[in-house]
This record gives structure tokens, sequence and C-alpha cells, in this order.
């Protein structure tokens, strides 16, 4: 009986569903995070009748047809990239991104990741790095016993040098941002990769035209809503119910024929 493969594409596709949001439920905490969803589609139908088929020798025409389902199939969990409230950390190394643009981080093998998250520290080095110990972009060192270290909302860090009662300038923490940004391929670590999807990264100055401004001592926090999250869950739950319903209708109804021919 068709009903029943129908039925299990259905619970299939809100097992993934309950994943997804499990996910997100789980990182309602993680620095940056971005919440996911999922996007159903409707499968190819088995049409036995076409509507607008002629439907005599006289030339009428089916106003309708017979057009069963094969159910649903997942097309794609896409992320919302939309802005999180920040939280202030009162840490000289904690940064948000106000706006649009994306950290830049340099890893071991030579290439570029991408993250939100400005959760920072200093190496041994003197390098603001993340917290896997990878070096932020530009590479800014900060000088032995220097002090005073502030950001500002271009990214410029500062630092009053040993002996010294000004501040001066050492770089500029830059921003990137692409085309796409949903298009970023997340690999852990609250960090993406460019895709041919996302468009090549476009590195800039934060506050300039089309990127965001940073703000020293505060973290940007997750998006996700969790009031949202446990609706989504509650109506999952209900939609994979409801598909083990068919198929134990579906189940009776093929013993009740079966009875038949005994």
């Amino acid at each position: 009986m068709q009903a029943l493969r129908t039925a299990a594409t259905g619970m299939a596709a809100q097992e993934l569903n309950v994943q997804v949001i499990s996910n997100n439920i789980a990182n309602i905490n993680t620095t940056s995070y971005k919440k996911q969803t999922v996007a159903f589609q409707d499968l190819i139908y088995e049409h036995v009748r076409r509507v607008g088929a002629q439907a005599s020798d006289q030339g009428t025409i089916l106003p309708v047809g017979i057009d069963l389902g094969g159910g649903v199939k997942t097309v794609g969990t896409p992320r919302s990239m939309t802005q999180g409230t920040l939280s202030t950390t009162g840490n000289d190394l904690d940064m948000a991104i106000t706006g649009e643009g994306f950290f830049k981080i340099l890893m071991p093998d030579g290439t570029y990741q991408y993250t939100r998250d400005g959760t920072f520290q200093m190496d041994n080095q003197g390098r603001i790095v993340t917290a896997q110990g990878n070096p932020v972009q530009p590479t800014i060192t900060i000088p032995n016993n220097s002090s005073g270290i502030t950001v500002n909302a271009q990214g410029q860090v500062s630092v009053t040098a040993p002996g010294s009662t000004t501040s001066q300038i050492i770089g500029t923490i830059g921003l990137t941002r692409f085309i796409n940004k949903g298009g970023l391929q997340p690999v852990g670590s609250n960090q993406y990769t460019d895709t041919p999807s996302s468009g090549p990264p476009q590195d800039g100055t934060a506050n300039a035209e089309g990127y965001g401004s940073l703000t020293q001592g505060s973290l940007e926090q997750s998006n996700v809503d969790v009031v949202s999250e446990m609706s989504n869950l509650i109506t999952a739950q209900r939609a994979y119910e409801m598909n083990s319903k068919v198929i134990s209708a579906a189940d009776q109804m093929m013993q009740t024929t079966t009875a038949l021919f005994r």
C-alpha cells in the first residue's frame, strides 16, 4: 500500500526536523551561533488521471485530475544569519560585530576560516588569537608589558607602551563579508569556510560602508529563540505521531483486506 511508504517519508522528515531543533536548543548559549531550519518539498506525483486530459469522444476536458503524492523530502537546512543580541563581558579582547561581516582566522594549514565569535585571547607571542590559538587577521601582536588595550568601532587596536602615557595604534582588525553568507559551510568551533555558493570573501574595514562595527568588551549571543524552538519541537512531534498513525491505519486496512480471502 502506497500510504505506508508515503507516511514513512513523513516520519523520516520529522526525525531530521527534530535533530535540527535539538541542535539549535543545544547551542542556545553558544556565542554567535546561528539557528537552522528545515526546508521540505513534496515528492514526485503519480498522475492516475491528468488534469486537462480529454474525458470523452465529445472533447470534454477533465477539470480535475487524480494525483497521488509520494510523500516528502528534505531539500536543505538553511541557516538564519540574523543578528544576535550583545552581551557585555568587560574583557578587553572580547569583540562583537554589529551588522555585516566575519572575523578572518588564519588556520595552521594556511587556509582561512570565518567566525562571528569574538572570544579572543592573547598567545605566548602576544598575538590576538581564537580559543584554538589561531591568529585573527590581520595578525596583531600586542607589545610585552603594554597596558590599556582598546579597540574602537573601526577595529583599530591601541595600547599604551611601558613608560608612556599616551596610547598608540598597533594594528586594525579587519572584517570579511560575503554576497551570500547563508552559503557558508559550518565546520564547527563557531567557524565557517567559504563555498561557491557564498561567493568569494570580500575583505574590508569595520564601520566602513557595507561592513558592521565592532564593540569591545561584548559578545554576540546565539539567535535561537527558545520559545519558538519548543513550539517547533511540539509541532514536529505531533507530525511524527500522525504519520505513525497513518502507518497503523494502513496496516489495519491491509489486515482487513487479507482477512476477506481467508
